[in-house]
């Protein structure tokens, strides 16, 4: 079965970690081959090439510009004639509303998946509606039922991300050697978040929690996450001055863009994320498990399908005391952290293994290739 992956590819974090990662385990689903169509050149369309799955670009697409739309609905439509796909999958609404069209004109079948869990109430999700697909997607029981509050009538699923083995572990050697370069003393208990610079992330609730710290030794945060957007700078320079005026400035690394994410987790002690608001899965929670972290993240969400006591701490969105006392204990008392740390290495095999997580993957754009297809447009708006 061939399959079209379609992305924007102007960003990078989890949609494209989990395309990075169909191209990378490829070997271990030989019954589906999958290939990648992008609108921009970027870090994903990079590691594409690395895997030797080159992307098909179709251009810039900015949706205020009609002429770049219609450019790249015309390369997707050549693409379409030449490629024998049987199936389309549109990771997000955007390339949905872009292409949905195309593919339908193209006879072939339509996959949404949906990798954040809206309302629907946004307009590209009512855009979404105008061209029903044949089926949805989500990355996760919280994902698949609010699509399916939004897009009443389709059939909804989900799948949950695979997530890449490790090559190798890293050493000591180069665990003390990333440290060295973040400025953190090897004793010291390392807090780690890697996200988007978007504030539902919860970089503010980190930092006042933070701050409530200042009491207790020996720690260093690293905040990971470039800024890929004009508003992520003002929203980074804000956070540096929060960092500041917590009184903590000294003891968080903003460490910028990383492309060796299971590197950097390797080096530190205890994962955070204090979402303001839900994820649809968390991608980032199962990667830091894999690194044998605890988790601390807010108990919203598809985080409560990853994360539980077993393996991390659950706190209330925007409760900075209860996620600072949250900290505090995993800081203080190294023997509970590492019991925590010890069950989160456990947890991605039964999340997130990558042969099984691929293959279920097939089953269902199998069964979507199969099927009758969904006929014109739907008279939602």
């Amino acid at each position: 079965m061939r399959v079209l992956h379609l992305n924007s590819g102007n960003i990078y974090g989890g949609v494209e970690t989990f395309l990075a990662t169909v191209a990378r385990e490829a070997d271990a689903a030989p019954y589906m081959e999958s290939e990648f169509a992008l609108c921009f050149e970027g870090r994903l369309s990079a590691e594409l090439d690395e895997c030797g799955r080159s992307p098909h670009l179709l251009g810039n697409v900015r949706l205020s510009r009609p002429l770049t739309v219609l450019r790249a609905r015309r390369a997707l439509a050549g693409l379409l004639q030449r490629g024998s796909f049987d199936v389309v999958v549109c990771h997000q609404p955007w390339t949905c509303v872009v292409f949905a069209s195309v593919i339908r004109t193209a006879g072939l079948p339509i996959v949404l998946w949906v990798h954040m869990a809206g309302d629907g109430r946004h307009w590209l999700d009512r855009l979404c509606r105008l061209t029903r697909p044949d089926r949805v997607v989500g990355n996760s029981r919280f994902t698949a039922g609010a699509v399916s509050r939004w897009l009443s009538g389709a059939r909804v699923e989900y799948v949950y991300a695979p997530l890449s083995l490790p090559r190798t572990s890293p050493t000591l050697a180069e665990r003390a050697d990333i440290r060295r370069t973040l400025e953190t003393a090897e004793a010291n208990v390392v807090l780690i978040q890697v996200s988007r610079l978007d504030a539902l992330k919860g970089h503010r609730v980190l930092l006042a929690a933070l701050g409530q710290l200042r009491d207790v030794a020996g720690w260093t945060c690293w905040i990971v996450g470039g800024a890929q957007r004009p508003a992520e700078v003002a929203y980074l320079r804000e956070l540096r001055n929060l960092a500041h005026d917590h009184g903590i400035a000294e003891r968080v690394r903003f460490v910028g863009e990383r492309n060796d994410v299971p590197r950097v987790l390797s080096a530190a002690d205890i994962y955070c994320q204090a979402n303001t608001e839900p994820e649809g899965f968390g991608l980032t929670f199962v990667e830091a498990m894999q690194a044998g972290l605890p988790v601390v993240t807010s108990g919203i969400g598809g985080a409560c399908e990853v994360v539980d006591g077993s393996c991390g701490i659950l706190t209330p969105p925007g409760d900075v005391a209860a996620l600072s006392r949250a900290l505090r204990r995993l800081i203080v008392d190294r023997d509970f952290k590492e019991r925590l740390g010890a069950e989160a290495r456990r947890r991605p095999e039964t999340l997130c293994h990558a042969p099984r997580q691929l293959h279920m993957m097939h089953a269902v754009l199998a069964s979507v290739a199969a099927a009758p297809l969904a006929t014109g447009h739907s008279a939602e708006a």
